[in-house]
């Protein structure tokens, strides 16, 4: 059954590719890519090797994050012809810190069936290996990749009870686990995932504190594409933002920025981290 308003025939199909091991790849996956017209794909280059692997021959139309706004007409164009498509990324799910959101979001609002073809998914395999046995996940993908900003996108994440899901790349992977723990604390469990699905795969779990030394021990550690899994932190939900920003607000219209940050800590419970970035915040915003 269609969603309501959909034109018949013409289809997108959101397609999951491997992360890492072609034999991941799902029976319906490969029968969709043998039957559409065309293949929307993050890199020709790389969706071409796994259709040569499965001696699948289609057309390929590059869709990037630098060419997306651009590529949607000429998918609609096809789709507008009567053509399916399927649209992959490099490894894993379309969309999913990856290009192709904007692609799906205009084929919808075009009228267009969009159909997903679930698979491979690094977040969901990372948690599945981690031994965190909390019952709820945040999954938040890359991080910015400026520290400052990092800090303070973890500083909003520090308090949250749940076990925290990031994606990272090889060359950000060491000053991201020392601003995690440096914004979450050393003492909390850490997974690292490494290279899931691939020949030199590895797991690894150590507190937060512990992890860039072991990064450092050993230069290979640093290669590859890495998930990390932090466990969440300890307690109840986070402080009530609107409280601690209100506090925060009064506090500093009588007192200089550090003295109003340490007594909202006192007023609220709330992260230091936390409470000096939001206080940034509204210095910014004064008149």
């Amino acid at each position: 059954m269609g969603d309501e308003g959909e034109k018949p025939g013409a289809t997108l199909y959101v397609v999951a590719t491997p992360i890492g091991n072609l034999g991941d790849i799902t029976v319906r996956a490969l029968e969709v890519l043998r039957s559409v017209d065309a293949i929307a794909a993050e890199d020709t280059r790389v969706t071409g090797r796994l259709l040569s692997h499965y001696g699948i021959a289609r057309r390929l139309i590059a869709v990037h994050e630098h060419n997306e706004k651009r590529a949607v007409a000429q998918v609609l164009s096809l789709l507008r012809a009567g053509q399916s498509l399927a649209l992959t990324c490099d490894a894993g799910t379309p969309a999913i810190s990856d290009p192709g959101a904007l692609l799906v979001a205009a084929v919808r609002a075009a009228g267009f069936a969009v159909r997903a073809v679930p698979g491979a998914n690094a977040a969901a395999a990372a948690v599945s290996i981690s031994g965190i046995s909390a019952p709820h996940f945040l999954f938040y993908g890359f991080l910015p990749p400026r520290s400052a900003a990092r800090r303070q996108v973890l500083a909003g994440l520090a308090r949250l009870p749940f076990t925290l899901v990031f994606y990272e790349a090889p060359h950000r992977i060491a000053q991201t686990l020392a601003d995690l723990a440096a914004t979450l604390g050393g003492e909390r469990q850490l997974v690292i995932a490494r290279e899931l699905t691939k020949l030199f795969e590895t797991t690894h779990a150590c507190l937060l504190g512990e992890a860039e030394r072991w990064l450092a021990a050993d230069s290979m550690r640093e290669k590859g594409e890495f998930v990390l899994i932090v466990e969440g932190a300890a307690g109840g939900e986070a402080p009530d933002r609107d409280r601690a920003r209100s506090a925060l607000a009064a506090l500093l219209a009588q007192l200089p920025l550090r003295q109003a940050v340490d007594l909202a800590v006192r007023i609220t419970g709330g992260s230091r981290n936390d409470l000096y970035a939001m206080a940034l915040d509204l210095k910014k915003r004064e008149p």
